[in-house]
């Protein structure tokens, strides 16, 4: 246990030396305690959906539930696709304490010692989490996919939504796979196997439609810390699968017509954008190792079509082909945009609209965008200013960069925690980070990151190289490599 509550301890201190607040003010958890007392403000027209065949998929362990959806075939092959997001607004008031937490952290923050929620659980895996089972209040975007795959109308809404199943990514990708049954809801929910169905092709039309722009199609593994009777054992791979895809899909077209709504209604937005990559030139040496001409100019479609080349190619290796894709192609970022206006496109989803919406237990941005929504349905003035958003926008990319920080900080820690004993074994690696602050490798047993002190000259994102461990420091989030 004593390994727990030093990573905890780690991730708090983490979490201060970067601006970020680790526990809640007695304030704000009075707040939350008070909210579950009153229940939710109910003020305006709510339509009642409770009777429709609403489900979930997320991860086996996930109780903040931000989305549930369902789906209508209609003629000619298209669908009426229907995204509702848990109303975390209607207890979580502008300017109190509860916001003044989430406006200051802007996320939750997920380490290898826990989660650091961005709203006191009371609420995020209670009062407005989408459980199984009970009825609860949403925004619901209305969408009409057509055969193609565009989104070729969209409503947004206020409703009365019940979860009728909580499904898991991994049980529904073997399912949907054929290498495992189908989960038990399947069988007690009327509809629902035909549900899952039919997400599951209005995903792949939504996919398809992004993937003709340029949509890049990577496969990035994170890593997931395994436990044994309290003790961490191991950092294992929790790669992507067809759920994840799915639930992935839906949500990005569920963004973009959020977006739209508010440009529409005349509102300003806060917008997620990914400017095209600054490191073009070493994409296209990266596909030239690969007997592969890129254009001189960023190109989204040469360039997932040389990635979708390469997954059939060398399946083995496209996970490191994907890292080293996406450190190049960097971090997206927030901005707001003018009352009525469009906002900067997005290179790796290939959209031009797209506003986080869909995680407002989770996100500080997804909460603003749904306060304005819920404005523009109401026929109310915008609750921000276009000048708020853009100071918003930029809190909230500067602190997203702090916290990813915070879990790659603690993530080292178990790591080196991993690889005490170690010392002088080699590993092959990937190279993650080539700046002058420093050379960073990734091994994939256990999977980890660590920097490069020795024999770093030369190597570039993207290059692999053989390395060796020469030192590890838990208490220092320290795992040191040399070039073997």
């Amino acid at each position: 246990m004593a390994t727990d509550i030093n990573l905890n301890q780690i991730a708090i201190d983490a979490m201060r030396k970067r601006g970020l607040l680790p526990a809640f003010s007695p304030q704000a958890l009075q707040e939350a305690e008070a909210a579950r007392a009153s229940g939710p403000e109910r003020g305006g027209e709510i339509r009642d959906l409770l009777g429709l065949a609403w489900f979930s998929i997320d991860n086996d362990d996930t109780r903040d539930l931000d989305q549930l959806s369902v789906a209508q075939a209609l003629p000619g092959g298209a669908a009426r696709l229907l995204v509702a997001v848990a109303d975390v607004d209607c207890m979580v008031r502008m300017g109190d304490a509860l916001d003044a937490h989430a406006a200051a952290n802007t996320t939750s923050v997920y380490t290898a010692a826990g989660v650091f929620p961005m709203l006191p659980e009371v609420l995020s895996t209670d009062l407005t989490s989408l459980h199984e089972g009970q009825q609860r209040l949403a925004v619901v975007v209305d969408m009409l996919v057509q055969a193609d795959g565009t989104v070729s109308e969209a409503d947004v809404y206020r409703a009365a939504v019940l979860n009728r199943a909580k499904l898991t990514y991994n049980a529904v990708s073997a399912w949907l796979d054929g290498d495992g049954p189908a989960p038990a809801q399947v069988a007690s929910v009327p509809g629902l196997e035909e549900q899952v169905r039919l997400h599951d092709v209005l995903a792949a039309r939504l996919r398809q439609w992004r993937q003709a722009r340029g949509a890049l199609n990577v496969n990035t593994v994170a890593a997931r810390p395994v436990f044994r009777d309290g003790q961490l054992t191991d950092l294992q791979p929790d790669p992507r699968n067809r759920a994840k895809d799915l639930i992935a899909d839906l949500m990005i077209a569920a963004n973009g017509a959020t977006a739209r709504f508010l440009v529409h209604k005349g509102f300003p937005s806060l917008r997620r954008f990914l400017q095209a990559p600054r490191r073009w030139d070493r994409i296209e040496a990266l596909a030239a190792v690969h007997g592969v001409t890129l254009p001189a100019q960023p190109d989204a479609v040469a360039l997932d079509q040389f990635l979708t080349a390469r997954r059939l190619a060398d399946p083995a290796g496209f996970a490191d082909l994907s890292l080293a894709v996406v450190k190049m192609l960097g971090s997206g970022e927030y901005a707001a945009a003018p009352a009525g206006a469009a906002g900067a496109g997005h290179f790796g989803l290939a959209v031009n609209d797209y506003a986080h919406s869909t995680a407002p237990n989770r996100r500080f941005p997804d909460l603003v965008t749904q306060r304005l929504l819920k404005a523009a349905i109401a026929g109310a003035e915008p609750p921000y200013s276009a000048e708020a958003l853009g100071e918003i926008a930029r809190h909230c990319t500067l602190q997203e960069d702090n916290a990813n920080k915070v879990e790659r900080e603690v993530l080292k820690a178990a790591g080196a925690f991993l690889l005490q004993g170690r010392i002088g074994e080699t590993f092959d690696a990937i190279v993650t980070g080539a700046a002058p602050k420093g050379t960073f490798v990734r091994i994939s047993r256990p999977l980890l990151e660590g920097r490069v002190v020795r024999g770093f000259e030369g190597l570039d994102v993207g290059d692999t190289a053989r390395v060796r461990l020469v030192a590890v420091d838990a208490a220092k989030s320290l795992i040191d490599f040399e070039r073997a």
